[in-house]
């Protein structure tokens, strides 16, 4: 009795907003999907990347040929669920291999809706968006038409004026418990937080309370923080106005600050400098950055397509004091961290534009949240009182 032939897969295209298209297969959910078009370079931590809530509106196109080796597992998630747009792999793996695998990945992006396509030529499509920058795109397993597509592609919203962070971010707050001794209390505004920066300060002594990004500096100063923490996200750091004013009100009530990616933006913006939008941007887990405070080099974990328009040389004075570029990447001279000191020079707050958890990649940054908890250690108990802010 012969065998029933398989199943031809389902047919898709990928138009960009220029008008270049690819034709694959479907990967993952049959539908039509838009988004802004951006690269990653990660070999590694897909499961992360699809995770990460500063991906929100985001079709990722894998650089690494070979996708969903090892599966999903249901320990490497960074937030409840996958908040890519659309995917974009060439060579998806036929069968995973891993001993925590659950599902395929194909499986999971279908069963939650997101539409991806495979087997097109992502180095050529990687090498287009370097070239013209990251831009908007549209994916669809039921339109053959790329001139109808493209023209839903031109309809589509632009990330740039984008306000996003809302809706990413948890709608009630949570606690993560200090391990062992609790020595500080950290306010942590979610704008798109991953679930492994939590753990990573829990782990140090450090009780978080993540709050909404809805939350004035009065909900801040009611749970009596020692520092306060600004997450990554998506979206578009100038069109964020609420969150920038709660952090000028934190800085002027002395309670020392650590931002991360989107929390590195904004902490340039609460200081008086412009933000602008990268032509490509940085996604991936190899990313050169050096700290200036140490001299050393770092292969860091990047999701990022704007940046702080701040001068790399000499200081720039403020109303909370004096600011210098800490971090700066080593590929294109883009500012990856700044410096907050006070007129006696010390440290009252600093930021990097990089994933410090990583989740995924490598953990050269980790020393940050050591050196946040070594900042609030440093700081005189101060007042949480609103009235007095």
């Amino acid at each position: 009795m012969a065998l029933p032939a398989p199943a031809q897969p389902r047919s898709a295209l990928l138009v960009l907003e220029d008008g270049r298209t690819f034709r694959g297969e479907s990967f993952g959910a049959v539908g039509e999907t838009f988004g802004e078009a951006v690269f990653s370079t990660g070999m590694s931590g897909y499961q992360e990347t699809l995770t990460d809530p500063s991906y929100h509106r985001q079709v990722v196109v894998m650089t690494a040929p070979h996708i969903g080796n090892t599966g999903m597992n249901d320990e490497d998630q960074e937030s409840s669920r996958i908040w890519v747009a659309g995917y974009v792999v060439r060579d998806p793996a036929r069968v995973p291999s891993n001993w925590r695998s659950v599902r395929t990945l194909d499986d999971e992006l279908r069963d939650q809706g997101v539409v991806g396509i495979s087997g097109i030529d992502t180095r050529a499509l990687t090498r287009h968006l370097r070239e013209r920058g990251a831009m908007r795109v549209g994916i669809s397993t039921t339109e053959s038409d790329p001139e109808r597509l493209l023209q839903r592609v031109l309809e589509s919203g632009e990330m740039a004026g984008a306000n996003l962070s809302e809706a990413v971010s948890t709608p009630e707050p949570y606690v993560v418990p200090a391990q062992g001794e609790k020595r500080f209390t950290v306010a942590a505004i979610d704008l798109g937080i991953k679930a492994s920066t939590p753990r990573m300060m829990s782990e140090r002594g450090i009780e978080v309370h993540v709050l909404p990004a809805t939350s004035s500096l009065e909900d801040v100063q009611a749970v009596a923080p020692d520092g306060l923490f600004f997450s990554n996200g998506p979206g578009d750091p100038a069109a964020t106005t609420a969150q920038v004013e709660l952090l000028q009100g934190a800085l002027r009530a002395g309670l020392p600050y650590f931002g991360i990616c989107f929390g590195n933006q904004l902490f340039g913006r609460a200081l008086g400098f412009g933000t602008y939008k990268l032509k490509y941007g940085h996604r991936g887990i190899n990313q050169p950055v050096m700290d200036r405070t140490t001299g050393k080099v770092e292969v860091t974990a990047h999701n990022h397509g704007f940046a702080v328009d701040a001068p790399l040389e000499g200081s720039t004075s403020t109303e909370f004091g004096e600011v210098t570029v800490s971090h700066v990447c080593l590929n294109d001279d883009v500012v990856e961290g700044l410096e907050l000191r006070d007129a006696a020079g010390a440290l009252t707050s600093f930021s990097v534009q990089y994933h410090p958890e990583a989740a995924a990649g490598p953990h050269d940054a980790a020393y940050l949240f050591d050196r946040f908890a070594d900042l609030m250690g440093s700081v005189p108990t101060r007042s949480t009182s609103p009235t007095e802010a």
